[in-house]
């Protein structure tokens, strides 16, 4: 069977993504305060499980063990975020030294065992004192985020070389502000938009303080992206498909190029839409290192007048497989056409593909391993993906597997498993690298993948 060996760039950074509320546990320890999830994760009827995220993989307290894990494996980029609420409890004012204390230790660890920190700064844990307020959808929140932003990176700036501002606008404002299925759990499309403008916002104010802060650093946001296409010729299938994209992907894209919110989405939000206030766009557009894409799929889009949204609903070829989570289905291909367009319509700019990974009902085997084989062939035909765009002159830098290990996923609690590592709950949280995990170690040795 014919075979082929696929080197990527020297310097290529192969890594693993994780967030704090999803595997650091400690929901109380030393000081930390409450943040939108943990107040939503403690609603049973909102989390497929009825669990919440007070323990989920104790990072919190057994972060030498998952360095001296990501060592062994071979991990030399690990993806992070800081709970802004170990920082700063209440999200403004007083400052948690116990708190900042913890992620000191925890970037020494790893810069220790040759690990680079890649440090989110929010991934949706916003401090539950902010949302009482508001939340991001209360203009002040702007400034409270650059405060935090300012102490972050003042503190571990001499450290970390890779910062990231928010991971993914569209999912915390949409999934938490209209359709309800993430914190704060609100259904309102004027807060929706008010909350994804203040967030670009705070982004663009937050990079000259971090620039400040970090001489050298390399700063960046994270749009999760997908590949959108009509599900068939039919005009009102097309006009779904363009919406869907307007609304999940440039809504978001745009005005980090300087090009405004797409005129088309603004006239159809209407009288729902931010208010945006002189400077505003030209803060949103302050020049970025790089963009972070995290992708998981295509979506494949036809009309739906019933949706109030955007008229527009998923559908699926049944030809095509699809991962754990349903609606995801599984596309390399896709992955390869989304880099072409982000390179086609925004120019020679650098990526980080910053989240991509694929959810399994994995188990432990008679052997006491995790065989996960289809993972490992999904990351496989991505990572190939991944390259052919590289070939073609996309400026794709570096490649985080989501996740390094299972965790508390949301609103899914822990009935979805994405790790590369195995997280047993049921004996005590012991770890259990994966094929794809052993596989990956492969990759990131050989910097490469072979195909067939």
């Amino acid at each position: 069977m014919y075979s082929e060996k696929l080197s990527f760039p020297n310097e290529f950074a192969w890594g693993v993504s994780t967030a704090a509320y999803q595997i650091e546990g400690g929901a109380d320890a030393d000081g930390k305060g409450r943040s939108v999830w943990d107040a939503f994760s403690h609603q049973s009827e909102k989390i497929a499980d009825g669990k919440n995220g007070d323990v989920t993989c104790d990072h919190y307290h057994r972060y030498p063990e998952d360095v001296a894990l990501m060592r062994s494996i071979g991990i030399r980029n690990y993806r992070m975020s800081l709970a802004w609420t170990r920082l700063i409890p209440e999200g403004a004012g007083a400052v948690n030294e116990k708190g900042l204390a913890f992620y000191d230790r925890l970037i020494d660890s790893l810069l220790e065992s040759g690990v680079q920190p890649w440090v989110t700064l929010f991934h949706w844990d916003l401090p539950e004192a902010l949302q009482k307020k508001g939340g991001f959808a209360n203009r002040d929140t702007v400034d409270r985020f650059v405060e935090y932003a300012d102490l972050a990176t003042r503190r571990y700036g001499d450290r970390v070389k890779n910062w990231m501002t928010f991971n993914e606008p569209w999912v915390y404002s949409f999934c938490g502000h209209l359709y309800g299925v993430h914190a704060p759990g609100l259904k309102d499309l004027k807060t929706t938009l008010a909350v994804a403008h203040h967030i670009l916002l705070s982004h663009g104010k937050s990079v000259p303080v971090i620039r400040a802060n970090c001489p050298g650093a390399k700063v960046g946001i994270v749009n999760n992206l997908a590949w959108i296409e009509s599900a068939t010729e039919r005009p009102e299938d097309v006009a779904a498909a363009r919406r869907w994209d307007l609304a999940f992907n440039k809504w978001f894209m745009d005005p980090l190029f300087g090009r405004g919110y797409p005129e088309d989405m603004v006239r159809h939000y209407g009288a729902a839409g931010p208010d945006v206030r002189p400077g505003d766009f030209d803060a949103i557009a302050t020049k970025t290192d790089f963009l972070g894409i995290n992708y998981y799929t295509r979506r494949l889009v036809e009309h739906d007048p019933s949706d109030p949204h955007i008229q527009a609903r998923q559908t699926y070829r049944a030809h095509l497989p699809r991962a754990d989570f349903e609606e995801w289905e599984i596309n390399p291909e896709a992955l390869y056409l989304l880099l072409r367009d982000v390179k086609k319509t925004y120019g020679d700019i650098q990526i980080y593909i910053s989240e991509n990974g694929a959810s399994g009902a994995d188990s432990i085997g008679s052997d006491g391993c995790v065989h996960d084989p289809v993972r490992v062939e999904y990351l496989r035909r991505h990572f190939a993906a991944a390259w052919q765009a590289i070939r073609e002159g996309c400026d794709v830098r570096g490649y985080f597997v989501w996740s390094f290990y299972d965790n508390y996923e949301w609103g899914f609690g822990f009935t979805k498993r994405f790790g590369v590592v195995y997280i047993d709950y049921e004996r005590g949280l012991r770890r259990i690298v994966k094929d794809s995990g052993h596989y990956l170690s492969e990759v990131i040795a050989e910097n490469g993948v072979t195909v067939d």
